[in-house]
């Protein structure tokens, strides 16, 4: 008998370009393509930070270099990935919030967070996205979406819009980057705590709330988001495509 072998969840000779990797989930991504052999190319504003996280990296064995980029300057971003060599993979994971009551959102609010979040997400994934079809490489790009693409939450207003969006967007592009060999799926990840969403668990009543919600009762670490980015970019996904990968404790199961 000849059994199946399972594909690969490695990446060698692999390049990954990850948005937004100075801190939290991006930090993380960035770290686990890079433990399964990807090159990394660490992108965001903050340039001692994502030098750093370069540095640590390489430090450890692992290969990567540091891209000082605004992801909201869209001549910005064209330039750098045309600049690049190709990526097989995309974290597209550069984002914000501002929470506040719907009746209470303040319209530069709600352009900066769709800018960001929706607006810039768009255009680093249609660069990416044209420079793999232009030079001919299949590749797997993987959007940093939410739960809150899927439900939603009080005082979340623009938020939830822009991942439900982000959602919609995902599987149109799974669908015409198809024929490229390209694949588009996103990631959900419930309330993971990051320096952006820890003032968010200062409030104690917030931070209840939440928990009653995840099912397995705790709050997630962006360790839980390293196995499925790897799934994601690697081999061992080749079928999936425009779907959303939840992460969320339970959250949606009603």
């Amino acid at each position: 008998m000849s059994l199946p072998q399972t594909p690969t969840f490695a990446l060698k000779g692999k390049r990954a370009l990850v948005t937004g990797a100075g801190r939290g989930i991006g930090q993380a991504a960035a770290a686990a393509l890079a433990s399964a052999g990807a090159h990394v190319i660490c992108a965001a504003r903050t340039t001692s930070e994502i030098e750093e996280l370069a540095g640590e990296i390489r430090a450890t064995g692992g290969s990567a270099e540091a891209l000082t980029l605004d992801v909201m300057d869209l001549d910005a971003v064209n330039a750098a990935v045309a600049r690049l060599d190709p990526v097989n993979i995309l974290i597209n994971n550069a984002g914000t919030n501002r929470p506040a009551s719907f009746l209470d959102i303040k319209i530069e609010d709600f352009d900066f967070v769709s800018n960001l979040n929706l607006r810039s997400a768009f255009a680093v994934a249609q660069a990416v996205a044209r420079r793999m079809v232009e030079t001919k490489t299949p590749g797997s790009l993987i959007h940093v979406s939410s739960q809150m693409g899927h439900v939603a939450l009080p005082n979340r207003a623009v938020y939830c819009a822009t991942k439900h969006a982000l959602e919609g967007l995902n599987k149109v592009m799974a669908i015409d980057l198809a024929p490229h060999g390209i694949r588009s799926n996103t990631i959900a990840p419930t309330f993971i705590e990051t320096p952006m969403t820890k003032p968010f668990f200062q409030n104690e009543e917030f931070k209840s709330m939440v928990l009653s919600k995840i099912r397995l009762g705790r709050l997630g670490q962006v360790e839980d988001l390293m196995g499925p980015v790897v799934f994601l970019a690697s081999d061992a996904s080749s079928l999936i495509t425009g779907t959303s990968l939840l992460i969320d404790g339970g959250w949606t199961t009603g």
